[in-house]
């Protein structure tokens, strides 16, 4: 049963996080292309330890990943509408995503070469369908699994698979075309066995690693932005001041989300609201300790010693 208070170290993370939702800047890194940090992505902060799971679960470093902006080629501006092209200049749309593996061992069913099933899968941070930007997300498994490439064209965007090894998996998300036409790559590394090596396997409570990410893009066209706007698993910004858009009705297509999903229960939590009431509880973990270690720096010294003025000495 986890603690409901944070470690130290957790605290840490957590007041670092605080600290980047009140004073995050908007400045650009250079572009990543290795690691966990995407092929076309700016990069800005970090959380870890986030939240808690009922699986033997982790939180891996978060990104804020840029994709390229569509091209601005003169062709293929003609094959649009003025309000298809025109962009809103210092906007930024983010899509709060997580990507990550939960993975089961099948205990007595386990033989050598199979001894877990898995799943690998890019969902939305809050459980909302991301089809309404990706248009289909290629995994690429271990060459020794039959059709080590998977493309799956509709959400949920996952695939499950079992076997006795870990791997890195790469993940491509291709977006619709009035979104981006630059595909974003993600890598996970796949893990079966928990952290804690004395910790004894179970066949009910899996292993879950995660990473959160926002996946940003800037300068959005309008009929992008009106289409989004109103969308459960966008973050949008106000409009500058006299522009209003009004928002597009596409027709709805199969629900794609992940909220009743068989395996939601795994799922960690990313709300923000949760984040912050882990800080104050975390915060009230720290003053507590501070007044237990002067405690018993007061016992190892002794009371302090009065002053000659003040004892009349």
């Amino acid at each position: 049963m986890p603690s409901l208070f944070p470690s130290l170290p957790k605290f840490l993370s957590l007041f670092s996080l605080y600290l980047r939702l009140g004073h995050e800047d908007g400045d650009d890194l250079d572009d990543v292309s290795s690691g966990n940090r995407g092929s076309v992505s700016g990069v800005h902060g970090s959380k870890s330890d986030l939240g808690d799971s009922a699986g033997a679960g982790s939180v891996q470093k978060a990104q804020r990943s840029k994709p390229a902006r569509p091209s601005d080629d003169a062709d293929k501006k003609l094959l649009f509408s003025e309000e298809q092209t025109k962009r809103l200049k210092d906007v930024e749309i983010s899509f709060p995503i997580v990507y990550g593996t939960i993975s089961f061992w099948l205990g007595k069913k386990a033989s050598e070469y199979n001894s877990h099933k898995w799943t690998v899968y890019v969902r939305g941070a809050t459980n909302e369908d991301l089809s309404v930007i990706v248009k289909r997300a290629v995994f690429q498994l271990h060459p020794s699994f039959n059709n080590p490439t998977r493309v799956v064209e509709s959400a949920p965007f996952e695939v499950s698979e079992s076997g006795w090894g870990e791997f890195e998996i790469a993940i491509s998300l291709f977006f619709h075309s009035d979104v981006c036409d630059k595909q974003l790559d993600l890598y996970h590394q796949l893990k079966l066995y928990p952290e804690d090596d004395s910790a004894p396997q179970s066949t009910k409570k899996p292993v879950v690693i995660e990473t959160y990410d926002e996946v940003v893009f800037s300068e959005p066209t309008e009929a992008f932005f009106a289409r989004v706007q109103n969308h459960p698993a966008a973050v949008v910004p106000r409009l500058p001041p006299g522009l209003s858009l009004p928002p597009q009705h596409v027709n709805e297509k199969k629900r794609g989300d992940t909220k009743d999903h068989a395996l939601s229960q795994w799922f960690m939590n990313f709300s923000e609201a949760d984040e912050l009431l882990k800080l104050a509880a975390a915060r009230q973990q720290v003053q507590a300790h501070i007044v237990k270690l002067r405690r018993q720096l007061t016992k190892i010294d002794g009371p302090p010693q009065q002053s000659r003025a003040a004892s009349g000495q």
